[in-house]
């Protein structure tokens, strides 16, 4: 079972989120309904929520601030954020945070469920590379037992890639281990080592949103888990040979 925070601090929006998430969900989910942002991060941490939605724009204390106090108590729950105001700086502000998803009003309930899905996967993935952790007996260490826990990072990187603080070094810390065992370990396991392999996510990933017109260069920055526009290109043209702006411009030639 996921346990959800829903916070909006108009009544029909809230109304709507829950009647959304009990129809597409049901028992999957224990929700709980808040009217503001010093609520929801109280009842994130007394519910121990594995996701919660945040609107932005609420009185007193705003999602993003709302969002921050939680992540202090607890790092690994996932941020939905919901605004009625599409700015890039609220987006970047949010993905900075490392939000799962940010969702403009008004929901459309498809949106809403594939971002919640998103953040359960992302969820799966943490709680199934913390048992493999915690089975290894890392004085006794087992060739099989570190094929999975490879597999288990490659499958949580795939689910996580955009966040920004996802780097060689955190992910050997969340897996116990030095982080030059991990990285050669990593290398072993899959044939490529650790940051060609999350750089290669990432990048597929930002040609998937460059095919948006509406999203520019920096949007995709950020939502590929790159906090400088600057290095995402210097990444994207080292992958590919082009830059974002000349990728983009080839494939609407190739679909003419």
């Amino acid at each position: 079972m996921f346990r959800i925070v829903v916070a909006d601090d108009e009544k029909a929006e809230r109304e709507m989120l829950s009647q959304y998430l009990k129809q597409s969900f049901g028992v999957q989910v224990d929700l709980r309904v808040v009217e503001n942002g010093r609520q929801a991060a109280t009842m994130a941490i007394i519910a121990e929520a594995d996701i919660v939605l945040l609107d932005i724009e609420m009185p007193g204390i705003s999602g993003l601030e709302a969002a921050k106090l939680i992540l202090e108590q607890k790092k690994d729950v996932k941020i939905i954020f919901i605004t009625a105001f599409p700015l890039f700086s609220y987006a970047q502000e949010a993905l900075k945070l490392g939000a799962s998803d940010y969702i403009l009003k008004p929901v459309d309930k498809n949106d809403l469920i594939r971002a919640v899905k998103v953040a359960m996967d992302q969820v799966e993935t943490q709680k199934q590379l913390t048992q493999v952790v915690s089975q290894i007996n890392t004085e006794n260490k087992d060739i099989e037992k570190e094929n999975i826990l490879v597999q288990k990072v490659r499958r949580y990187l795939q689910h996580n890639y955009m966040r920004v603080d996802i780097s060689l070094d955190s992910v050997a810390e969340m897996v116990n281990l030095n982080p030059t065992y991990f990285s050669a370990l990593f290398k072993k396991e899959s044939g490529i080592n650790f940051l060609d392999y999350l750089t290669d996510l990432r990048i597929n990933a930002a040609k998937e949103y460059l095919t948006d017109p509406l999203k520019g260069a920096s949007e995709i920055a950020s939502l590929v888990g790159y906090d400088s526009a600057g290095y995402f290109t210097r990444a994207f043209k080292k992958r590919t040979g082009l830059t974002p702006t000349e990728y983009r411009k080839s494939q609407k030639r190739n679909n003419i």
